[in-house]
């Protein structure tokens, strides 16, 4: 019998008091694409973070092709051939593809014929594995499918023969991610093994071939993928049963409450990026608006929240006008009764270094309720992040840890709980579920039909085609920065993916 490419054996780690692995054991065959899931914070990156060097375990032992190993530091785990894709890229923006690749393994003295040996070895691992990407293209302007290309690229290119990827399709479309999933398999027909960290059960059931489930920072099962089923998984990871569908009942759309009329918006190139876009929100509905990423949808969720200019058009909120002449100021949105969550919750929902208690409250935290006298009232701030944490499950549930250190998925509730909680007239919401797992993905799309049927206006944007069809009332499509359609929930997939694809509405609903 081949030798396990990797085996765990009581690996435990804590960061004060919390216990973030208990004494787990993980064995994963060579040649295999295994999956990681549980909830978030429920220890799955922070094992893998220990497999990679990143860590070191308080107690327990790694063993890599048999062989026990000390695994100090990345350039340790690097030499064992173990490559880890981490879940927010770790490249240098303003580099190139191939500068980008040999960073740190350049093996010349002289860097041109570093480079030279460099592009000579990624021309044959794109031509191997399906990876194509212009080597001399500068990382900034490449979509996030090309970078994670390139964070694969830079893994093989420094010889990996087990590949970590931690929420790798996080960031990506539907279809980027089914690529994704075929350069995986790919790469486990060359005889690599694969280590999958997600939180979506459809990935796991789609690409892996064994899944082990971690719940609050223990191992509590293994399953072959074909002998399991999601919902097995799903209650696995949660502890309880959960439910996989959104329930709602028919909405009671009311008056408008958000009205977008011919916007036209450019970006700093000078580049249109929203077109002669205009549609309405009313009150007691959700519009979702789907689309491939970079289709405008970004551009035009920052224009109405104040934080970009307009070229052209207009946005009411509540019958009144919204500047969109770079005056605005969100903060007097907010006070209209306009509450963000963006898109991007580390460079635009929070501050990593600050306190979770101060994260929630950024944005509002001139409000009475938190002030005494001139100052923050920081017993009122840790007691109204205390009630968020309950409220929303935040793990782990210290008002006081920096936010730099829970999970994505937990950072993202931050960001929800401190913009859902100010009962918003209107609700922006961008990406509502990136980065969450399944039993927080539920309790977030409840509190979104909670909110509609409460009579808020709700405006979303996801590129998990599924949640738009299964949270929306009406459905809009962009493709190229303008409306291209508009359906009702019942759209199939194929007719909603045709349009965001560009093909004209009248083919698409043949």
């Amino acid at each position: 019998m081949a030798k396990a490419a990797i085996e765990l054996k009581g690996i435990t780690k804590s960061f004060g008091s919390v216990r973030a692995n208990r004494d787990i054991d993980l064995t994963i065959a060579p040649g295999t694409i295994h999956g990681i899931i549980g909830e978030n914070g429920a220890g799955k990156s922070t094992l893998m973070s220990i497999l990679y060097g990143f860590y070191q375990a308080d107690r327990g032992e790694i063993y890599v092709k048999g062989e026990r190993a000390e695994i100090l530091s990345a350039s340790d785990a690097i030499r064992r051939g173990i490559g880890m894709v981490h879940q927010h890229f770790m490249l240098v923006h303003n580099f190139t593809v191939l500068e980008n690749i040999i960073l740190g393994a350049e093996g010349e003295p002289l860097l041109k014929a570093s480079i030279a040996k460099a592009r000579s070895e990624l021309e044959r691992l794109e031509r191997d594995y399906g990876l194509e990407v212009d080597p001399d293209a500068v990382v900034e302007n490449l979509s996030v499918g090309l970078q994670q290309r390139v964070e694969i690229l830079k893994a093989l290119f420094r010889g990996a023969e087990i590949l970590i990827l931690d929420e790798p399709t996080g960031v990506l479309t539907p279809a980027e991610a089914d690529h994704l999933f075929r350069i995986l398999r790919q790469l486990k027909d060359e005889g690599k093994t694969i280590v999958l960290i997600t939180h979506k059960l459809r990935e796991i059931m789609a690409v892996t071939d064994n899944v082990s489930v971690m719940r609050q920072g223990a191992l509590v099962a293994t399953r072959p993928t074909g002998e399991t089923t999601v919902e097995e998984l799903a209650e696995l990871m949660v502890g309880r049963r959960v439910l996989l569908r959104v329930e709602k009942g028919p909405a009671r759309p009311g008056e408008v409450l958000l009205s977008v009329r011919d916007l036209t918006v450019k970006d700093a190139r000078g580049v249109t990026m929203v077109e002669d876009v205009s549609f309405d929100v009313r009150a007691g509905e959700i519009v979702g608006i789907a689309g491939v990423a970079g289709n405008g949808q970004s551009e035009l969720l920052e224009t109405i929240t104040g934080i970009r200019t307009a070229v052209s058009g207009t946005v009411a909120l509540a019958g009144r006008p919204v500047d969109l002449t770079g005056a605005a100021d969100p903060a007097d949105l907010r006070r209209r009764g306009m509450a963000h969550v963006p898109e991007d919750r580390h460079h635009m929902g929070l501050v990593l270094p600050f306190e979770e208690s101060e994260n929630a409250i950024l944005g509002y935290h001139r409000q009475d309720k938190y002030r005494k006298g001139p100052f923050l009232d920081v017993e009122a701030v840790r007691r109204d992040a205390e009630d968020k944490i309950a409220k929303y499950d935040i793990r782990p549930a210290d008002a006081r840890l920096k936010t730099a250190n829970f999970s994505g998925g937990n950072q993202q509730k931050i960001v929800l709980s401190r913009e859902m909680e100010q009962d918003p007239q209107v609700l922006i919401v961008g990406q509502p579920t990136r980065g969450v797992d399944v039993g927080a993905i539920e309790f977030i799309h409840r509190r979104l039909i909670d909110m509609r049927d409460q009579g808020k206006a709700v405006l979303l944007v996801s590129v998990e085609l599924d949640e738009i069809r299964s949270l929306s009332d009406r459905i809009i499509v962009m493709c190229g920065g303008r409306v291209v359609g508009e359906r009702g929930p019942d759209a199939g997939e194929n007719e909603l993916g045709l349009l965001m694809a560009g093909v004209a509405e009248k083919e698409a609903a043949e």
